[in-house]
């Protein structure tokens, strides 16, 4: 019997199209002769269809049509699996749509990246690849993972974070705040986007007034960080778990400009592609202009920060080389990389169903380790309890 998997995909997020074009990527990709694929798509109002022309990229261009024509869901857990039952549920006959063994989340950014689609899956009780709840709401925070990174020894580059009620009521004093804490050039970002949305490159004070502004129209919180100006990205990937994890090769992206755009990353080279390479569209060397020794050094790093945050499945940690120093350093990791960084590991001879297929069997792993844990406590707390009549504990009425 194939096993049943849910390809999660969409979702209230500025990277929604992104992760359709990744999710649908990887469903091409999975062994048909292995799984039975059922793509899951979650609308910007996160509602959940599946369909015929789900799984089929052209369909996209026209969203509300395809709802039309694609089936409502709800997912409800039962045992190990989950069923996808109708909705708005039928009064006669079988509501069950689909059953789903084990979810594979292929998502982009905040409330599905963020641990957000994972808790619900966690709460359903079905095993789920990538990341689980903890790492995924880490690893989307730029400043949090800063932190946990810096503690674990990993270099990173010192931030300020700024939200949006303390700089709109005192804006000066904020900007004379950072000023102090940084120099010229500052990058800022969103502290919880990915796809390079919301960044922009200051050079003065105006500059940085502008580049708050803007970041500030996708986050509360704003990270600023010194800007490297002699800069070399290198990216590289990770899969595996907490007991055993690898690096891929590495990557160095080109941009047409200082920062690596969401256009640079999604949109150029696409028309040849009919917008289905994604992430595997970038202009980017492989393996990266690098020395060996520098290689090494990047891969050792990437599976170190792997760790440190407790990741599953396959990331993609993202460094920044100052060319002028010689020195490297983290910028940030993608929990669920766009494409699932299939083009890194091809290099060291790992195809992407084989890539799909390990992230699959950890989630499975990760579940049995699971089900070894007590989550219940025997205890006769409930026996005698009471509230006193139809009064609360402090004599307030329920």
């Amino acid at each position: 019997m194939k096993i049943r998997v849910g390809v999660f995909f969409g979702g209230k997020s500025v990277e929604h199209e992104v992760s359709v074009i990744s999710a649908l990527q990887a469903c091409r990709s999975l062994n048909t002769e292995k799984y039975e694929i059922i793509p899951i798509y979650i609308t910007k109002n996160t509602e959940f269809y599946i369909g015929e022309n789900i799984g089929k990229i052209e369909a996209y261009r026209n969203i509300p049509a395809l709802l039309k024509e694609s089936s409502r869901v709800i997912p409800v857990g039962n045992g190990s699996t989950v069923e996808l039952l109708n909705y708005p549920m039928k009064k006669f006959g079988n509501n069950v749509a689909a059953v789903i063994d084990v979810a594979l989340p292929v998502v982009h950014g905040t409330n599905v990246e963020d641990g957000a689609l994972q808790g619900y899956l966690q709460t359903l009780g079905i095993p789920y690849a990538g990341c689980d709840v903890l790492s995924s709401a880490l690893g989307m925070d730029k400043y949090a993972m800063k932190c946990v990174f810096a503690d674990n020894g990993i270099p990173v580059l010192p931030g300020t974070v700024i939200n949006v009620k303390e700089y709109t009521s005192a804006q000066d004093a904020v900007l004379g705040m950072i000023e102090s804490k940084t120099r010229y050039p500052v990058i800022v970002k969103p502290v919880n986007l990915g796809s390079s949305v919301g960044i922009r490159k200051a050079k003065d004070r105006e500059a940085l007034a502008d580049a708050l502004d803007y970041a500030f129209t996708f986050s509360i919180k704003v990270l600023v960080e010194n800007a490297i100006t002699d800069l070399k990205e290198i990216n590289c990937s990770v899969l595996g778990d907490y007991e055993h994890a690898e690096a891929s090769e590495c990557e160095e992206p080109v941009a047409n400009d200082e920062i690596l755009s969401y256009q640079d990353k999604y949109v150029g080279g696409t028309k040849s592609s009919g917008g289905k390479s994604g992430m595997a569209s970038l202009k980017r060397k492989i393996p990266a202009d690098i020395t060996p020794e520098m290689r090494e050094e990047v891969r050792t790093l990437a599976v170190k920060a792997f760790r440190s945050l407790g990741c599953s499945g396959v990331s993609r940690i993202d460094f920044m080389l100052d060319q002028s120093t010689g020195k490297i350093y983290l910028n940030e990791i993608n929990t669920i990389p766009g494409s699932l960084s299939f083009y890194l590991w091809e290099p060291v001879g790992v195809k992407y169903s084989e890539l799909l297929d390990r992230m699959i069997n950890l989630a499975f792993k990760r579940e049995r380790e699971n089900k070894s844990i007590s989550f219940s406590f025997d205890t006769n707390i409930l026996e005698n309890a009471s509230f006193g009549g139809s009064k609360g504990a402090k004599g307030g009425k329920m």
